[in-house]
């Protein structure tokens, strides 16, 4: 295997920083698309909590991250929360994507138009599902998604139809969360379903429904990991994963992975305070 390199290299993010307001204030999803599609390792954040555009300019100052996703799934944001949380990715140089609550047509839509650069899509258990997810997220001819350029994702309605169209087809990134045994043995085809960018493996979910939750070590989680890698390889896609540790990250990467979505906020938040606390330990009256 090559040799690789960190897409968020600091030498790329300061670049980022003296981009044209223009380009760093209309990033969506492309730029991760483009990055997964030159096979190079990402890092994205979690937020969902604690939700707010002021983390998320920290996030895009402190550097490292290419993008950041939103758990609508489990922390219950709003479209307008989606919409001033993209909005800040936007400014601070980051991509972003969600992940959706139960997925339907207006769900994938709507966040969208709210101006998230793509979608992730939770408990997906087979192909027929993934193909809703990419006809709800994609224009003519690759879905049927609702027409309605007036929001960001339109440029406010100043964008041409045709171009609305191209560019919103060509940017928009759709992923696929791999988080039920069900998944996994669909996996073939879920990976094969045309406009599917990414497969995203839920470990702590996966192996509850294989009845063996939080066993990261077990031989049947791992070849479920390996399944996953291998369709991912056959159909051209990149994967991601959630991992517990920098050593389970390179484990994953050695196997494939391109995507490693490292820390949440509230660990994030936790870990700094618990580091504040160990460093003044010694500080007694």
């Amino acid at each position: 295997m090559p040799a690789l390199v960190w897409a968020a290299d600091s030498a790329h993010h300061t670049q980022s920083f003296h981009t044209s307001h223009e380009e760093r204030g209309q990033s969506m999803g492309a730029r991760l698309k483009e990055l997964l599609g030159q096979g190079r390792l990402v890092r994205v954040f979690g937020i969902g909590q604690l939700c707010d555009p002021k983390l998320i300019e920290i996030v895009g100052h402190i550097g490292g991250f290419d993008a950041v996703w939103f758990d609508q799934e489990h922390a219950g944001l709003s479209i307008g929360q989606v919409e001033h949380a993209a909005r800040a990715a936007r400014l601070a140089g980051l991509d972003s994507f969600v992940r959706l609550t139960a997925t339907d047509y207006a769900t994938v839509m709507r966040v969208l138009e709210a101006g998230a650069g793509g979608v992730m899509a939770a408990q997906v258990r087979s192909a027929r599902e993934a193909e809703d997810v990419v006809r709800w997220a994609r224009f003519h001819p690759d879905g049927l998604r609702g027409v309605n350029g007036t929001g960001i994702d339109g440029r406010y309605g100043t964008l041409p139809l045709a171009e609305y169209f191209r560019r919103a087809n060509a940017e928009t990134f759709v992923a696929v969360q791999i988080e039920h045994v069900d998944a996994v043995e669909d996996v073939e085809r879920i990976a094969a379903v045309r406009g599917v960018d990414l497969l995203f493996i839920g470990p702590a979910d996966l192996s509850q429904s294989m009845g063996i939750p939080g066993e990261w070590e077990h031989p049947r989680l791992w070849q479920a990991y390996e399944r996953v890698a291998a369709a991912a390889r056959v159909h051209h896609l990149s994967w991601a994963i959630l991992p517990q540790s920098p050593a389970y990250a390179r484990r994953y990467v050695e196997l494939g992975c391109r995507m490693l979505s490292v820390g949440l906020d509230v660990w994030t938040v936790q870990r700094g305070l618990r580091a504040f606390l160990a460093e003044y330990e010694t500080v007694t009256a």
